[in-house]
């Protein structure tokens, strides 16, 4: 269990306490105790706080390698990065304050995932390698955008990823759309794609990637394909070969 704060480690602990297959359980208040604790004990689940002061969560990932990682749940007051990105359920985490129901749901996914390799915990990673490397990338500026710069003559614009709906394809540019306005982005979609928030974007055709937020409803079409409708009233269709990734994101299948 690592946290800065004594209260929100005695409180898992004692909760892990309580658990008749949790053998011994161990505690770090800061991030390099947690690196040291993590590559001498090797435990086979970590609860990890994102916020602490020198080293934080992300900064324990980096240092111990996406790849040494246990069985990794986050524990968090804040939602600029945990709630978004697991909020499609594709790992865990612990949203403070939490219920001992909701405690208790999260040992049991933790247990689901220990149980899925051939050697109990070696290499059941409940975050996944790369995603763990996706996590702590949103945590360095830059890495992942918040604003897209968008020049003009003169002047250069900044627009906020969040505010934005959709992004279409336009040759060696990309059309973004936000707010009603749409403005020209020399980049490929691809290149785009890559720097935007993957827990938030997603692409459902070849020319167009849309924010999960903006949109309304999906409708059915022929040949497992859905027209996408965005709450600013546009239309977009969706081809098959993306409905997986969308499915990916909302954690569950249309």
């Amino acid at each position: 269990m690592v946290d800065d704060e004594a209260p929100a480690r005695r409180r898992i602990c004692d909760l892990l306490a309580k658990d008749a297959d949790i053998a011994t359980t161990l505690s770090a208040e800061n991030g390099l105790a947690a690196i040291a604790m993590i590559q001498d004990a090797r435990p086979d689940i970590v609860f990890l706080d994102v916020q602490m002061p020198g080293v934080d969560g992300f900064g324990v990932i980096d240092a111990v390698g996406p790849e040494n990682m246990p069985v990794t749940v986050f524990v968090t007051a804040y939602d600029r990065f945990a709630i978004q990105a697991f909020e499609v359920e594709a790992v865990d985490y612990l949203l403070k304050p939490f219920s001992d129901r909701r405690f208790d749901r999260t040992m049991e996914r933790v247990k689901e995932r220990l149980g899925d390799g051939p050697s109990g915990s070696d290499g059941a990673n409940a975050f996944g390698p790369e995603l763990l490397k996706l996590v702590a990338k949103r945590a360095r500026p830059g890495e992942i955008w918040d604003w897209i710069a968008v020049k003009s003559r003169d002047t250069t614009r900044l627009v906020m990823t969040e505010d934005i709906d959709w992004v279409e394809a336009a040759g060696v540019y990309v059309t973004v759309h936000s707010k009603g306005d749409a403005f020209l982005y020399r980049a490929g979609l691809a290149a785009v794609a890559s720097r935007l928030d993957p827990f938030r974007f997603v692409r459902i055709h070849r020319s167009h990637i849309v924010n999960v937020r903006s949109i309304e409803c999906l409708e059915r079409r022929s040949h497992g394909e859905f027209e996408v409708m965005l709450k600013t009233g546009t239309r977009l269709m969706m081809s098959r070969t993306y409905r997986g990734e969308v499915e990916a994101i909302l954690g569950q299948t249309l």
